[in-house]
């Protein structure tokens, strides 16, 4: 009985460790179906527009006007600001896409039939 016992558990071992190699395959083959049509991009590429972004963020103006908000006031009588939001979005975005596009020589794509 205990053989059996034994054995079942062994062969449950093994086909657990079958399914999880199988899902592993499964995530590494979905994930390949999902790349297959994205441009290739290097790293050092990457770290460029990385850099950009990040400085161009860092050197963007932000202003109030770029914000709408708003306040409320709270139980003890203080103000306090309730919302939130970025309003200047898209210069924001023109600012990033002009910084990277002077880091790089930006040929046009050709055309398909």
């Amino acid at each position: 009985m205990s053989e059996t016992k034994e054995m079942l558990e062994a062969t449950v071992k093994g086909l657990q460790d079958k399914v999880n190699q199988l899902n592993t395959d499964l995530k590494s083959k979905q994930q390949e179906l999902e790349d297959v049509n994205k441009p290739v991009i290097s790293e050092q590429t990457l770290h460029i527009i990385e850099d950009v972004v990040n400085k161009t963020i860092e050197d963007y103006n932000f202003e109030c006007g770029h914000f709408e908000y708003e306040f409320h006031l709270a139980y003890d009588n203080k103000l306090e600001l309730s919302e939130l939001t970025f309003t200047d979005g898209y210069d924001l975005v023109e600012a990033v896409v002009t910084r990277i596009e002077k880091q790089f020589k930006v040929i046009k794509d050709e055309e398909t039939n």
